[in-house]
């Protein structure tokens, strides 16, 4: 029968009951975790958000309330009032070890069937079966203590921007469609048949108009939404921590960013973080680490060895220097050994997802030294080679060439952390902050044969690169930066163009008409002929932040009902098809898939 709180107030949580509690009356609440029947003597271990407490029943204690505590399981839902005295038999790894709850009533407020799973760390369930019970799921400990931590980092950012004068402001959720980037959820409109609003991929064109308005210092704790393909730190809804700041340079919005950096690390974690943070130019990340997020937090950095080649016989190096691309390599110090041929066999085949058409490799094993390219070059090529690299005995050498220096840069750079990863490189106490400025300005588009913004049109060009703009496009530097933690981009903006002409070039240069330009931004461009001041900002991503500062695996693992890789809620089954009456009112026709 269950029972009601009517009577019974909550004075404590579980996790905080202490030895100087000792003889004090409190009254608890939770799930029961387990219980242990020992005959005259029943314990059950009561959990709630804090931790675990052990409530106890012997001889003393009401034979009604004996026999309940005889019939509670796993999960069932308790409330507990007893006196607090010290444990017999002490458990020194929980937090209340010391004492119990000598229990006087015990309350059965729910029951509970058995669970798909245990409710404890480290269980080893599939991760779709605890998705499809993610309210059990959420029980966990430790996901508990991510969501707890999350929240935490969350209040310092609204304390950490109203200390320093930002102003939160809500902007809309239903806003208009501006196809220039990631695809845009779209939602249709009853009022309006066959139009659409679309969900903000970020509050971007808000918080500059909110500049506009006088609003020198907007802050935002914004939901967003992008409709692309999930990866283990993405989601396709996300949180921003937003703001945005007028008459301001670069340097003043980083030392904004960093403050708050610093201030997360140190109030959540209690860790002391160093700041200026330092900074690497987006060419320097890619020549060093193949990556505009290095991970800082070991070595093997890309050498190029394209100008050593230079005149090789040898098709493979020689092809890709004749497009115009460029040979590098990475050293995997001593782990010749432990790197066998499948192994190589297989990393060839992983480069290959990355663009690589393979992987030259030199592996100075002690039994024998066997390579897949050197008997193709001469004898002082292997030996530049190999000096370039730092070779020395019990090392593995690992190369990609190719006409395009992208497809280099991803490759290695991917597979530099992945042997890292596998080999252990990585100290996980470390924390590796830095800034990478300077981004190019565009990127070229194949499929689309079209120079396309790498951050977004509204970013502002370095002064000194905007005669180029016509002339030269790809050599454009803009005035961007992405904070990176332990190899992450965990947030990003820029300065902004705050000129209507400057703004109507960079739209020339997107291939963007001057009637497209209107119809999807005018709103904001308008703006700008009333007085538009310098002004720029970034967001963090809130979720990947609070992932990498809690060292967990996937985001998922900080996020309360999280979508899986196809978009889907295995919890709720969302998304499901709707009832016909309902497309109809909203004059939509749902078309088989494929047509």
């Amino acid at each position: 029968m269950e029972e009601s709180m009517k009577g019974l107030k909550r004075t404590c949580y579980c996790g905080t009951v202490r030895s100087a509690d000792a003889g004090r009356e409190v009254t608890v609440c939770g799930w029961a975790q387990r219980q242990r029947d020992l005959g005259q003597l029943i314990f059950i271990d009561l959990r709630d958000r804090t931790g675990i407490v052990q409530l106890a029943f012997d001889s003393a204690t009401d034979r009604a309330v004996f026999r309940k505590a005889f019939s509670v399981r796993a999960e069932y839902v308790l409330a507990a009032k007893g006196v607090v005295r010290e444990r017999s038999s002490k458990n020194a790894e929980l937090p209340t070890g010391g004492v119990e709850v000598a229990v006087t009533e015990l309350r059965i407020l729910a029951g509970s069937e058995t669970p798909p799973f245990a409710i404890e760390n480290d269980s080893g369930v599939k991760e779709d079966l605890r998705l499809k019970y993610r309210y059990l799921d959420l029980r966990r400990p430790d996901l508990q203590r991510n969501l707890v931590r999350r929240h935490q980092i969350v209040k310092v950012a609204h304390d950490y921007f109203d200390d320093s004068g930002f102003l939160e402001i809500e902007t809309p959720d239903l806003i208009k469609s501006t196809p220039e980037g990631a695809r845009d959820y779209l939602v249709p409109s009853r009022v309006f048949p066959g139009r659409f609003f679309a969900l903000p991929q970020s509050p971007q064109l808000y918080k500059q108009l909110l500049m506009l308005s006088g609003f020198d210092r907007y802050m935002q704790i914004a939901r967003c939404f992008r409709d692309e393909d999930l990866r283990a730190d993405r989601q396709p809804e996300f949180t921003q921590i937003d703001f945005e700041m007028s008459f301001v340079t670069q340097d003043d919005v980083m030392a904004v960013a960093e403050g708050f950096i610093r201030d997360a690390y140190k109030k959540v974690l209690g860790v002391e973080i160093a700041t200026p943070l330092p900074r690497m130019t987006w060419h320097e990340a890619m020549r060093r680490f193949g990556s505009d997020k290095p991970d800082l937090r070991f070595g093997m950095e890309l050498t190029d060895l394209s100008g050593l080649l230079k005149g090789t016989p040898f098709r493979v190096f020689a092809g890709a220097l004749a497009g115009g691309g460029s040979v590098r390599g990475i050293n995997l110090k001593g782990k010749a050994d432990a790197l066998s041929r499948k192994d190589i066999d297989r990393l060839g085949e992983w480069v290959k997802s990355y663009g690589a058409k393979g992987l030259a490799w030199t592996r100075l094993a002690s039994s024998a030294e066997t390579s897949s390219y050197e008997k193709f070059l001469s004898r002082e090529e292997t030996k530049a080679v190999r000096a370039a690299l730092g070779a020395e005995p019990g090392d593995v050498l690992f190369l990609v060439a190719s006409g395009g220096n992208k497809v280099v840069f991803d490759s290695l750079g991917a597979l530099r952390c992945e042997l890292a990863r596998r080999f252990g490189l990585i100290d996980p106490k470390k924390i590796a902050l830095l800034w990478v400025t300077d981004f190019p300005m565009f990127e070229f588009s194949k499929e689309e044969n079209r120079w396309v913004a790498m951050h977004h049109p509204f970013t502002m060009p370095r002064e000194e690169d905007i005669d180029k703009l016509e002339s030269d496009p790809g050599n454009v530097l803009a005035v961007a930066y992405d904070m990176v933690l332990n190899g992450n981009e965990v947030g990003g903006g820029s300065i902004r163009i705050h000129s209507r002409e400057l703004q109507q070039r960079i739209f020339r240069d997107l291939k963007i008409t001057p009637e497209q330009a209107e119809k999807r931004f005018g709103f904001l461009t308008n703006a700008f002929r009333y007085g538009a001041p310098p002004h720029g900002g970034m967001a963090f991503g809130l979720d990947r932040l609070v992932m990498v500062m809690l060292g967990c695996d996937s985001i998922r693992d900080v996020i309360a009902f999280p979508k899986v890789a196809s978009s889907a809620e295995l919890m709720s089954d969302a998304p499901t098809e709707v009832d016909a009456a309902q497309l109809r009112e909203l004059g939509i026709a749902a078309l088989p898939k494929g047509e």
